[in-house]
């Protein structure tokens, strides 16, 4: 049964990205299929870099280039554009976010029991150099384990190993929220006051499809002038040219990464009006429903699946998961293993069809 011709047409989407004509791709929650269009975009950047030069017009023209991915990514986001930094991974927004509170020992850092490196990381410094405790839950049982001394939730606001949702209850708390948006934005529909957070870390590279060293942090106003900002560098700094008195930029922009490339950014911006052009209340939807379908066959034929949210992310059983994605790699499938759990995960894009189900399906059984 065909569940997606109410959604995004898939062979103009298709269409844009190479890599589908031989893969079968699903592995967009580690980085997104590059669209064609967008590696152009960032090659007549470089060209444009080698013809005339890197002076005052290329840092112009760069910076053009960021104001507009701004805008982009905090429309994605559902914020204003003057409360989102250009960060190169949620990794990095996330470490920003996390030192920033400057915790002390006693205090607690509550986070779930299925989180990336990317955020534990940023965990295990507070722990390390500030002595704060971090205390890990289930995700769908974190909003009821705050307890007296917990001043901060970090976690993802979709598990990157099972797609699980965070609970809607962590916009209700008094205790601010951190979320992990990795697996988020570009994959399911993301509103920041609707989710109630303080701060919203996500990456360019993944459902967005744009290249590594990408991504974005949300910080509320109201969570903004609290966070210290011990990283600083031309790129925040209120006023470049007052030596030591130079401050922060006063807005989202403090949070920014110390640099980012012309190419990237072009490349980033592409990669996003390629989807945008699709509509992006339809990419969510025909990805979501792709991963539900895919759930539902993965089931009849015997592989147990990971509890999952409407998410696109589909994990699912395998008795010796690296050996088994490395077989499927060799057959032109992609799909990752979840280190330390039994699974295989599939990340289940709007640029997919029923026949990279089913080639999945096949070879799983072959």
């Amino acid at each position: 049964m065909r569940v997606f011709s109410r959604f995004v047409e898939p062979t103009g989407l298709r269409a844009e990205f190479p890599v589908l004509e031989r893969v079968a791709y699903l592995n967009a929650g580690t980085d997104g299929p590059l669209p064609a269009r967008a590696v152009r975009a960032a090659i007549e950047e470089l060209e444009r870099e080698a013809a005339d030069g890197r002076t005052m017009a290329h840092f112009e023209r760069r910076s053009e280039l960021e104001g507009e991915l701004r805008v982009a990514y905090a429309a994605m986001l559902g914020c204003e554009s003057a409360d989102l930094a250009l960060t190169t991974s949620t990794s990095e927004g996330l470490a920003q976010v996390i030192g920033g509170f400057e915790l002390a020992d006693g205090e607690e850092i509550l986070t779930s029991d299925e989180e990336h490196p990317g955020l534990l990381g940023a965990l295990a410094g507070a722990r390390d150099l500030r002595g704060v405790a971090v205390r890990e839950v289930p995700l769908p049982s974190i909003a009821e384990a705050v307890g007296p001394r917990t001043r901060l939730i970090a976690c993802s606001h979709v598990g990157w190993a099972s797609g699980l949702l965070a609970p809607a209850e962590l916009g209700a708390l008094d205790v601010p929220v951190v979320l992990d948006g990795a697996q988020g934005v570009g994959a399911v529909p993301v509103d920041v006051h609707a989710l109630g957070c303080a701060a919203y870390a996500g990456a360019g590279q993944k459902w967005l499809c744009g290249p590594d060293g990408t991504g974005m942090l949300y910080v509320s106003p109201g969570l903004r002038e609290r966070l210290a900002v011990s990283r600083r560098g031309f790129r925040n700094l209120g006023d470049a040219d007052a030596g030591l008195d130079a401050g922060l930029k006063e807005d989202g922009r403090r949070f920014d990464a110390m640099s980012l490339s012309a190419e990237a950014v072009a490349c980033a911006l592409v990669a996003h009006e390629v989807l945008a052009e699709a509509g992006w209340s339809e990419v969510h939807a025909r990805a979501r429903a792709l991963a539900a379908q895919l759930t539902g066959l993965l089931a009849e034929r015997g592989r147990e699946v990971a509890p999952r949210g409407d998410t696109t992310l589909v994990s699912f059983q395998s008795d010796d998961p690296p050996a088994e994605r490395e077989r499927l790699a060799e057959m032109g499938i992609a799909v990752r293993h979840i280190p330390q759990r039994p699974w295989l995960r599939a990340s289940v894009g709007a640029w997919n069809d029923e026949d990279d189900l089913h080639r999945l399906l096949e070879a799983l059984v072959a």
